[in-house]
């Protein structure tokens, strides 16, 4: 294992600096000559950055956060890799091939990078991309739900996306991988949430790159859209969700649509790019509600919609996070030590869309339950 360069940054402190012909560590090197020096970080737009890289080691993104019974918080991120792929609407750039969990053991203290806990070529089913993944535990168990390129062939020679799970005694890895994805798995960005009875949810999908819309009809369609349906006037794709079995490594039932209201009780439109679901599902429970949280993709919001079950429906309540530099936002909200906190990825250390670095800032309700957008900048 290895300390991060720098500690976590809730605040302005520190800085970040743009990372030049694709090295990890380039990155790194900048934002230390930068904090020398004294700089302030600040955004292409000459903004100032709301929160700092959690680290600058390697490049992260999709943050899954846990707190698990050492009261340590654990972030299960993709691992991005510098690629000459072209940004596309399929998200070839994207080519990450391995897992790294990071640990943070007290709030604003420093962050340990684990070794590699899971790597594509130790997967049996998968061919490429180990895209954004989650984490869940059970009687001494630790669980790594991921998303990867099977080994079949669709009109653009990829893959199609499956689910995976992995286990292991240690929360940080490495984890073994099942030989098979999960039976009736498709799509991506798995997010797994378990409730008070103990019965765990997977809440999976996304469109465009991860496939959603080659499942409307049930069955893979190898040949489907690379983007959406192209049905503005029509509910929108939805995300999925499936009760685990006990085992945690199958689903339990068919996956269901998750439903998106607006409030009016009609389901979200497909042409509502700025209320719709793209990808990116997360759960969490709080006084009684459940908060499905999601991002809008090509528009970059963070979004949330509350329920009464897990199942949904749920009704549109607003924007979590604007956007933020660079073009994805995938997040997860987590409570530690009695605050909320919200982890999301922008581009500050390499200006490039699929280098990222995940941060971490505090979440706040209203006294309605609500939750005030946050502003990744400020003025």
């Amino acid at each position: 294992m290895m300390l991060a360069g720098l500690a976590m940054g809730l605040g302005l402190a520190g800085c970040g600096g743009r990372a030049a012909g694709g090295n990890e560590a380039v990155a790194a090197n900048d934002a230390a000559a930068a904090a020398d020096n004294g700089a302030e970080a600040r955004s292409p737009e000459g903004k100032r950055y709301l929160s700092q890289p959690l680290v600058r080691d390697i490049y992260t993104a999709d943050p899954s956060a846990h707190v698990w019974g050492d009261g340590k918080l654990y972030v299960y991120p993709s691992h991005d890799i510098p690629t000459e792929t072209k940004d596309d609407d399929l998200g070839n750039q994207y080519a990450m091939r391995d897992y790294r969990v990071l640990r943070i053991d007290e709030p604003g203290g420093p962050v340990t990078v684990g070794p590699v806990a899971l790597d594509v070529k130790d997967v049996p089913w998968a061919s490429q991309q180990m895209w954004a993944p989650d984490a869940a535990y059970k009687d001494g168990t630790y669980y790594l739900y991921f998303p990867a390129r099977d080994k079949t062939k669709d009109r653009n020679g990829l893959g199609a996306f499956r689910i995976g799970v992995a286990t292991s005694k240690n929360p940080m890895g490495p984890f073994k991988a099942e030989p098979t994805a999960i039976p009736g798995s498709f799509s991506m960005d798995p997010a797994v949430f378990t409730d008070a009875d103990g019965k765990a949810y997977m809440y999976f999908g996304g469109i465009w790159g991860g496939q959603l819309q080659r499942w409307k009809n049930g069955k893979y369609d190898p040949n489907g859209s690379d983007t959406d349906l192209k049905q503005d006037d029509k509910p929108a794709l939805s995300g999925q969700i499936a009760r685990l079995n006990p085992d945690m490594k199958t689903f339990a039932e068919t996956p269901r649509d998750v439903v998106i209201l607006d409030e009016k009780g009609k389901p979200v439109l497909g042409g509502d790019h700025e209320r719709r679901f793209f990808e990116a599902s997360w759960v969490f429970k709080r006084d009684g509600k459940y908060y499905y949280t999601y991002s809008t993709g090509d528009t970059h919001f963070l979004n949330y919609a509350i329920g009464t079950s897990p199942y949904g429906p749920f009704t549109y309540k607003g924007h979590i996070l604007k956007p933020v530099q660079g073009w994805t936002t995938h997040h997860s909200i987590v409570e530690w030590k009695g605050k909320w906190y919200l982890f999301y990825a922008d581009t500050q250390l390499s200006g490039k869309n699929h280098l990222r670095n995940v941060k971490m800032t505090e979440l706040t309700f209203n006294p309605d339950g609500t939750i005030p957008t946050i502003d990744p900048f400020v003025e």
